[in-house]
């Protein structure tokens, strides 16, 4: 299917690795012009050089911005003033009991799962209403709508980022602009990857028994019972951030292998 990205410049960030990373590879594959976002140098070259090679689009660059730090998000933005597609994937997360969630660790995940979003949305919004087409994407999580109780503190960023992207999107009635969020279940990210593997090393089992005991214990209403791809959920955000899916719009689309158990 062509899904006309041609000629689209889109920002992802935290896209050196894991979901962003694969967004990001899918956008460049149609032939978007695609900016990729890590915090560091040399993460951000060797994403822009893999991407080029495995995209063959050549349209591929990179900025360095730490989504922790203002003045690093006002540079991003002064560097990059205009895009097409808007990717708010960078995020961070940690299994922590609720009683040892610090005021500081509340604050911290708000400002960089947030605030992120919130800043280059802000930078954004008005330029693609201006110029009559736009996509913002939020990476939510399953998560928004199934608190976890090992880490409240992420599920609650992730249901700001729904209410946040519901709200933009009624804001762009009768226009090409649209936002929306997609929820991705556990997905074998880069992060996740090191979480599983740090389990198997203390509880003595390999990665696949701790993923299995992942979905019969912790995450049970899972119907795929298995982590998703990183690719898989680059697939759906590839199609909303595309013309195709100018229907879609203020909506939570699930890329979760069924662990959220409602119908709608």
């Amino acid at each position: 299917m062509e899904l006309q990205l041609k000629n689209k410049k889109a920002l992802v960030t935290g896209s050196t690795a894991g979901i962003g990373f694969a967004i990001a590879l899918n956008l460049a594959k149609e032939g978007a012009e695609v900016i990729i976002n890590g915090r560091t140098t040399d993460r951000v070259e060797r994403a822009v050089a893999q991407i080029k090679i495995e995209s063959g689009n050549d349209q591929v660059s990179g900025v360095v911005a730490d989504f922790a730090q203002l003045e690093s998000i006002k540079n991003l933005i002064t560097q990059l003033p205009q895009v097409d597609i808007l990717v708010n994937n960078i995020s961070i997360f940690e299994p922590k009991a609720f009683a040892d969630i610090t005021d500081e660790d509340w604050l911290h995940f708000y400002e960089i799962n947030v605030m992120s979003g919130i800043r280059l949305s802000r930078a954004y919004f008005s330029q693609m209403l201006k110029n009559g087409w736009g996509r913002i994407l939020f990476i939510s999580s399953e998560s928004a709508v199934q608190i976890p109780e090992e880490m409240i503190h992420y599920g609650m960023t992730k249901t700001a980022q729904l209410a946040v992207a519901r709200g933009l999107a009624e804001m762009t009635k009768g226009t090409a602009v649209t936002v929306n969020c997609v929820l991705p279940g556990p997905t074998f990210s880069e992060g996740v990857e090191g979480f599983i593997e740090n389990l198997a090393k203390d509880q003595n089992k390999t990665n696949v028994e701790v993923e299995a005991d992942f979905f019969k214990n912790v995450r049970p209403t899972s119907i795929i019972q298995r982590f998703l791809s990183t690719t898989e959920v680059a697939n759906m955000v590839t199609y909303l951030a595309s013309p195709l899916a100018s229907a879609t719009n203020g909506a939570a689309i699930r890329a979760d292998g069924g662990v959220l158990k409602g119908v709608l």
